[in-house]
């Protein structure tokens, strides 16, 4: 073993069995190091790696399925303003339960709302969006007062839609 010279006086002074003991305690320092640096985190990530995967592949899996609704939704033949119009009044009579009024204003479609049920309203804004091909560019919404607490929450306030403005 080579020791720089100021060490080298201290080795020669220990006996052979001191030695052995000062170089197996080295030898198991460097394991433990190599374990701490190199293998444990390694092994550690290899342990992740399957849980990570399953995670990735649900991702992945739910991305698809965005991507197939988006294409399927790029598909559709272009929709014109009154048809969107149209869809728009038919699902707010037929939807909306007789708690929604619509008001037009150039492009955009102002719906008001009174004492809607919050399902009906969920179930209305999808289907809007999907048939009329609708956004919603704004919302005031506040829970109705005349909701009790054991039944379901219902809204008031207004929606403005924007529709596709191909007239």
């Amino acid at each position: 073993m080579k020791l720089p010279a100021s060490l080298q006086p201290h080795w020669d002074a220990l006996a052979p069995r001191e030695r052995h003991s000062v170089q197996a305690a080295l030898a198991l320092v460097a394991a433990a190091l190599l374990w701490w640096i190199a293998l444990g985190p390694a092994l550690q990530t290899l342990g992740a790696a399957e849980a990570q995967h399953r995670s990735l592949d649900a991702q992945l899996q739910s991305m698809r399925r965005l991507q197939a609704e988006a294409q399927a939704l790029q598909a559709q033949p272009k929709l014109s303003f009154d048809d969107a119009l149209r869809a728009v009044q038919a699902s707010v009579k037929t939807d909306l339960q007789g708690t929604g009024q619509i008001n037009v204003t150039g492009e955009r479609v102002t719906v008001s709302l009174k004492n809607t049920p919050a399902d009906a309203l969920a179930r209305w804004l999808a289907q809007v969006r999907i048939n009329a091909r609708a956004l919603p560019t704004e919302a005031r919404l506040v829970r109705s007062p005349s909701a009790s607490a054991t039944a379901s929450a219902s809204w008031d306030g207004t929606l403005v839609l924007s529709l596709p403005s191909s007239r």
